[in-house]
């Protein structure tokens, strides 16, 4: 059975990502327009229909800007947040359509069990978010400032892993933002940078021996380039002997544009 993914869009700008069994669809995040949403639908061989759920991450626009509009033109599709995060989003749902979970605590979706995580951003109750089916893991992890011991284990078995590294520290200090939204990302409940993101793929290849494709995600568009982002895991990795293609696939998620279909 085909276990998929692709990202439709990554960045603050706007997140959407689908995961998906020749069964089972589910959208994570809608923070582009519906426009796109059901444009890269259509671009995956995924029909409307099959779209049973949207998991919802937190709270923030660029994670919610289409929600309304995908709830109404999707009236069977199912939204799951928490508690935390309905309490900013309930008046975009239907409640007839809101589902909630307890973050820690596995549901079932189709044939894709799904593991909200807790991680650590400035918003009520973020989560990331690992996808289960015939044996293999996707695990989602952005828009966290660090990587606890707690989600290290949640994502430690990622067949494919979709891991933030939104910016490179020098750029972003030397940059144009303010001091206080660049005391924000570089914070414990900001954004991981291309340095964590290097540390987290090291630390995962010494805990589990295992073939894994790690997706770069959610790059900043002013403090950070795919190139750069590339380059810093690969001179960490090759710093503690390991090798991209060798030891583990490392590829980028571009920012506006819809990526390749992951199978796993």
């Amino acid at each position: 059975m085909p276990f998929q993914f692709c990202s439709f869009s990554s960045g603050s700008s706007g997140n959407c990502y689908l995961v998906k069994t020749k069964e089972t669809a589910i959208l994570i995040d809608a923070g582009i327009s519906g426009r796109k949403i059901f444009e890269h639908l259509d671009n995956t061989e995924t029909p409307h229909e099959d779209v049973a759920a949207i998991c919802v991450t937190h709270e923030h626009t660029d994670h919610i800007r289409s929600l309304q509009t995908m709830a109404r033109r999707l009236p069977d599709v199912s939204v799951y947040a928490n508690e935390g995060t309905w309490g900013h989003i309930a008046a975009l749902v239907k409640e007839e359509q809101r589902t909630i979970f307890e973050t820690g605590c596995d549901f079932t979706v189709g044939d894709i069990t799904v593991k909200p995580f807790s991680i650590s951003h400035d918003a009520e109750e973020p989560v990331g978010y690992s996808f289960s089916a015939d044996g293999k893991q996707i695990s989602i992890l952005t828009d966290t400032g660090c990587l606890s011991d707690g989600v290290f284990e949640e994502i430690k078995e990622a067949d494919l892993l979709i891991l933030e590294a939104n910016h490179d520290v020098e750029m972003l200090k030397i940059g144009r933002y303010p001091w206080f939204l660049k005391r924000r990302i570089l914070g414990e409940k900001g954004h991981l940078s291309n340095i964590d993101a290097a540390a987290a793929i090291c630390r995962l290849l010494g805990a589990a021996k295992k073939r894994r494709h790690i997706l770069l995600a959610h790059l900043s568009r002013e403090n950070n380039f795919p190139e750069m982002a590339y380059q810093t895991v690969k001179n960490m990795l090759e710093e503690s002997d390991y090798f991209i293609d060798r030891n583990v696939c490392v590829s980028i998620i571009h920012r506006d544009e819809m990526s390749a279909v992951y199978t796993l």
